[in-house]
């Protein structure tokens, strides 16, 4: 009860999305089913980069990187995979890459007091020059990563076949939100990491090692933007493409303010970014009305747009996001 009170326009809105949702499935269970699975399809990267800059933010570094480290994740995992012809390595490949891309950008910001901004965008840049100049099409994967099914959990109707018959990494999204929930607001970690960036200073006097902290939340939520980018190249689909992270990383961005910096509110948010361009989608395809693809494929931005100035003034950021540390200030 006292959740709920806390959270209850979210809570009351969630409940709401449900009731809808199941009310859709009773009147045509096919069309409800494929267009909730096509949302998490869609929401899947989005939660993950998402985690990434919450313990980012929270911790008090700004990470527009996000999208690169995808970029360099999904490159990594197929290409390592297509050489190895082995799927577990193009998984460890596209995990690896993102803890190295997210080591760049601690030691960088963290530790050489780079702007965040700037060490972002070379990340970006950095990336998409690197997958650009390295790729060669033609190469192919024995399969992408399975799916299977949850016991007992994939035969809720709606829920199930939607959330609970998927592939290793979208069902990794799903619990990894709830983890993070509960080690940010729950643990003695998630409380130095919070301390670290609202109030460095203090958290330093308290004795927690700031810059040590930093370094490491920075570098592991790095392996999230890896395992987004392998979802895009070895689940989601089994190639790579130029560009294929799309602005997913920059949409994660955008969630992660919506959700005001909080894991369980950035999957939502995720969920209702995929939502409503599986509802566009659905509707063209059902011909209710004719959209061009052009405009389809703009909505998520759109989208982002209209989060970011309805956010604005109504979330507050952690207090010492993109403030460097420097011990004795």
């Amino acid at each position: 009860m006292e959740w709920f009170l806390r959270n209850k326009v979210w809570a009351t809105t969630a409940l709401l999305v449900l009731v809808a949702a199941y009310a859709f499935y009773f009147v045509n269970s096919n069309i409800a089913v494929s267009m909730f699975s096509y949302a998490w399809f869609l929401a899947v990267p989005l939660v993950l980069g998402a985690m990434v800059g919450v313990i980012g933010e929270r911790s008090g570094v700004v990470n527009i990187g996000i999208e690169g480290q995808m970029l360099v994740g999904a490159f990594a995992a197929f290409f390592a995979a297509a050489a190895t012809q082995s799927v577990i390595i193009g998984v460890i490949a596209g995990a690896l890459s993102g803890i190295a891309m997210g080591a760049f950008l601690a030691f960088t910001t963290v530790k050489g007091q780079l702007d965040q901004i700037i060490a972002g965008v070379v990340i970006n840049i950095v990336a998409t020059g690197i997958t650009s100049f390295y790729y060669e099409s033609g190469k192919t994967i024995p399969r992408g990563l399975p799916n299977f099914d949850v016991p007992l959990l994939s035969k809720i109707p709606l829920i199930g076949p939607v959330f609970f018959s998927d592939g290793p990494i979208a069902l990794f999204a799903l619990v990894i939100a709830l983890v993070l929930h509960v080690l940010l607001f729950k643990t003695r970690w998630g409380l130095r990491t919070r301390a670290v960036g609202e109030y460095p200073s203090a958290a330093d006097t308290a004795g927690i090692n700031v810059v040590g902290l930093r370094l490491f939340n920075v570098t592991v939520a790095g392996t999230l933007a890896g395992i987004a980018g392998t979802y895009l190249s070895m689940e989601a689909t089994s190639t790579f493409e130029r560009d294929m992270s799309a602005g997913r990383g920059f949409l994660a961005l955008a969630i992660l303010i919506f959700g005001a910096w909080r894991p369980m509110r950035a999957l939502a948010a995720a969920l209702f970014f995929g939502f409503m361009s599986a509802s566009a989608s659905q509707l063209q395809a059902s011909n209710v009305v004719d959209i061009p693809q052009q405009f389809i494929n703009l909505l998520p931005y759109v989208l982002t747009l209209v989060v970011l100035a309805a956010a604005a003034g109504r979330v507050r950021a952690p207090g010492a996001v993109g403030q460097p540390f420097v011990k004795g200030d």
